[in-house]
């Protein structure tokens, strides 16, 4: 779903929206809405639905792997269109989207996407994005930050990572130019899941509890919620910014 600010004048940025595992929700358009308020077209993708998939632990692809090139072809689509400044793209993901928006803040992975579409993201956020797992699951490596920005957005009580300062200690192990560039806000009290406004659920997923697997819950926060998006507008407007390209 492609949705361009109204009364655009000229080209303006954008960003692309990743579902989490459970698939399309509320966040999306949430966070979608505050964007295109600001001047901001956003492409939501639906992973799950053009793969047929149900979604959850049991219903989506092996790894997060396997859905970059559904993010490349998104990058490659925009730059399509004559309503969108491919110089200014960016990514927003949740949980499973969230680790791709990590992944696509990689020097790798982000030389990768370019190369696959022509486009360079410049600015990645990412909702709790299992920050235990960079540098020890095979393939998830997190070493270098790429010509981009990253905020994470993390709450206090995630059972992913059971650990409220994984996302800030996996951040600290960045280059020290890397880190400048870097940002981690931590909620307190709240759960995965925390900015949607779906019922609290209990769920299995083998990456629970950093890779012991077994239950946990997302939930919504009220007071985090209305934080985060604040927080997800500022970033991409910052990001966006003239200012900011010319630093690059």
């Amino acid at each position: 779903m492609l949705s361009l600010p109204a009364n655009a004048a000229g080209p303006v940025p954008a960003v692309i929206i990743l579902h989490g595992s459970a698939g399309m929700d509320s966040r999306g358009p949430l966070h979608g809405g505050d964007l295109n308020a600001r001047g901001i077209a956003t492409l939501e993708l639906d992973m799950w639905g053009a793969r047929r998939l149900a979604g959850g632990a049991q219903g989506r692809p092996p790894r997060v792997h396997d859905t970059l090139p559904d993010l490349a072809g998104a990058l490659a689509y925009l730059a399509k269109q004559p309503g969108v400044d491919d110089k200014r793209v960016g990514v927003l993901g949740f949980s499973w989207g969230g680790v791709q928006a990590v992944l696509a803040a990689s020097a790798p992975i982000n030389d990768e996407l370019e190369k696959a579409s022509g486009v360079r993201p410049i600015s990645m956020a990412a909702f709790y994005p299992v920050c235990w797992g960079y540098n020890r699951v095979p393939g998830y490596t997190f070493k270098h930050l790429a010509p981009a920005r990253l905020l994470v957005l993390v709450g206090e009580n995630d059972q992913y990572d059971d650990d409220p300062r994984a996302c800030s200690s996996l951040i600290s192990n960045l280059p020290s130019e890397d880190q400048a560039r870097a940002q981690v806000l931590v909620y307190p009290g709240a759960e995965h899941g925390f900015n949607g406004l779906e019922a609290a659920q209990e769920y299995q997923d083998p990456f629970l509890h950093r890779g012991q697997g077994g239950v946990g819950r997302s939930a919504p926060d009220p007071a985090a919620r209305d934080a985060s998006r604040r927080a997800v507008v500022e970033f991409f407007t910052e990001s966006f910014a003239p200012t900011a390209i010319s630093e690059r």
